[in-house]
């Protein structure tokens, strides 16, 4: 190994271990409760957690049944109901099969997820820039409040593939060959099957840039780019499109998709990009509220903002080289467009885009915001770049590590708000060791309002994996709709016709949850005693077995 590659390795490891640093920092005290916190308080954490545990149980013990998710019943392809998390679920697996803890499968992913971004941004901004302004512009990008906002959604945190497929193309652009083609699309793959909204910004992202970029290097007149880029659309293509069939056959099934008033209702509005969960932001929290309910969490940072504005100044001038150029015009090009896309259908450009495959799949255009950060965070690397060389060659790395600290202090949270993983009730023991057949849980919740508090028993599931009635979703299925209506009921002649159609075997009753009503529904089902048997009961549950029909 000659001593320019010893010097590259020896930044990937060091940008690497800074990146898990900075994810155990930033999350505190995550790294310290792996197996005992979370967003456990939200149905969306909730659903998170069951989800990555499901897909890395199920992707190493019965791989043919991955979509076929145990919510639902008796409905198949169900974890096709929403994000799949497929990417996050293999990463999961060796924490899954070593402890069966289902809070530190979701955490490590977690953890990796801040980190990767840190280091994918690195090395984008470090190519682009250098070393100094791609330390800042990691923290600025990973950290950034928007990803902050959305740790219980666990497909939203994982935003390392948009600066990685960057990355790639750009090592595309600058020396064409079909290896390079296939690193641009296993990362444009792995984006997508970690998150499918990242997965369409990042296709966006390379196929505008390539153009672009094809125009100022004027490499569309060369067959190896053009060859190298259909190979990456190919091996993109490939391994997204098992996973993809799986949704366009819910599509047809559920009659499932996004309409344009859909994404009206989640789009972004001014007031959107002043408002942070960072401790440092608070001001701006207090000139928000003057204005209407914020739709999504968009400042990107004062430092991104002050630093990424000198640096697209920077970059834009008629001064700068070649490639500083090209940066404003494919970074100022798609954080320009990206901010105008994120208002939505009523600012025009969404409108147009809406049409475009795949797009009736989304629903958030403010998410767009994220492509915001990083551009911005690319143009703070370029300006942390040119303040660096103003000052002494030795003082560099000083002044270097302070602007990290700054970034770092400005977007923190600590100590992170996560919750305590709730206690399983005993009963769920029992159950893990019975066959497998349908369970329905109660109270079961019958209307539309409610129906994000079956997560819990999806969460519950991770104990025993039996195939659920219960069930939350993006997808709710018109069936259960009708169904939950009539098991709300519960415990009636009705409700026990309904569970026969559905050929369940088991029931558990949390008398915690139904509160003052508990006493209430132990009489009423004291009328069922002869067809019911008790398995297993503590203070919180009963759970029984179905003997026979009324």
């Amino acid at each position: 190994m000659d001593d320019r590659s010893d010097l590259r390795l020896r930044e990937a490891v060091t940008v690497c271990l800074a990146g898990l640093a900075l994810a155990v920092l930033m999350t505190w005290p995550l790294a310290a409760g792996l197996g005992r916190l979370g967003r456990t308080s939200s149905a969306d954490g909730q659903f998170s957690i069951w989800n990555v545990s499901w897909v890395a149980q199920t992707i190493v013990a019965a791989p043919q049944r991955l979509f076929d998710a145990n919510i639902f019943f008796p409905h198949s392809t169900t974890l096709a109901y929403s994000e799949a998390n497929v990417l996050e679920g293999i990463a999961g697996v060796p924490v899954w099969w070593s402890t069966r803890n289902p809070y530190a499968t979701l955490n490590v992913v977690v953890l990796l997820a801040f980190a990767t971004s840190f280091v994918c941004m690195y090395f984008l901004a470090r190519r682009l820039s250098g070393p100094g302004g791609a330390a800042v512009a990691g923290v600025l990008y990973a950290c950034c409040p928007y990803v902050f906002s959305h740790t219980p959604h666990i497909q939203l945190l994982v935003t390392a593939g948009l600066p990685l497929s960057m990355l790639m193309l750009d090592r595309v652009v600058e020396s064409p060959s079909p290896a390079r083609g296939l690193g641009l699309g296993l990362a444009l793959a792995a984006q997508t099957l970690s998150c499918a909204y990242y997965g369409i910004f990042a296709a966006l992202m390379v196929g505008s840039a390539a153009l672009m970029l094809s125009a100022t290097r004027g490499t569309w007149r060369r067959p190896a780019y053009w060859l190298s880029l259909a190979v990456g659309a190919f091996v993109s293509i490939a391994l997204v499109l098992p996973v993809f069939e799986q949704y366009l056959r819910v599509r047809s099934e559920t009659d499932f998709g996004r309409t344009i008033d859909d994404a009206a209702h989640w789009s972004a509005k001014p007031q959107d990009y002043i408002v942070s969960s960072a401790h440092a932001h608070a001001w701006l929290l207090d000139i928000a509220k003057h204005f209407e309910h914020w739709e999504e969490v968009l400042f990107p940072g004062v430092l991104a903002v002050l630093f990424g504005a000198a640096g697209f100044v920077l970059t834009a001038r008629r001064g700068a080289d070649r490639r500083a150029r090209e940066t404003a015009l494919v970074y100022g090009s798609l954080g320009g467009l990206a901010l105008w896309s994120s208002f939505g259908p009523a600012a025009g450009l969404y409108r147009l885009l809406f049409h475009l495959p795949l797009f009736s799949f989304l629903r958030a255009p403010s998410r767009f915001g994220l492509i915001v950060a990083l551009s911005l965070s690319v143009f703070a690397a370029f300006g942390v770049e040119a303040l660096l060389a103003r000052v002494p060659r030795r003082a560099r790395r000083l002044v270097a590590a302070s602007l990290v600290a700054a970034a770092l202090l400005e977007l923190n949270v600590l100590p992170f708000p996560w919750e305590r993983a709730p206690i399983v009730p005993s009963p769920y023991r029992a159950l893990a060791a019975l066959p497998r057949a349908p369970l329905a849980e109660f109270p079961f919740y019958g209307q539309r309002t409610t129906f994000p508090l079956h997560a819990q028993y999806m969460l519950f599931s991770t104990a025993h994996w039996m195939p659920l009635v219960n069930g939350y979703s993006d997808v709710i299925p018109l069936d259960f709709r009708a169904t939950a209506r009539v098991l709300s009921s519960f415990p009636t002649n009705d409700a026990f016709a309904v569970l026969l159609r559905h050929r369940v075997r088991y029931i558990g009753v949390h008398w915690d949850m139904y509160g003052p009503r508990s006493d209430d529904i132990r009489r009423r089902l004291e009328a069922y005693s002869s067809n019911l048997r008790v398995i297993a009961g503590d203070a919180r549950m009963t759970l029984y077995e179905i003997t026979g029909y009324p």
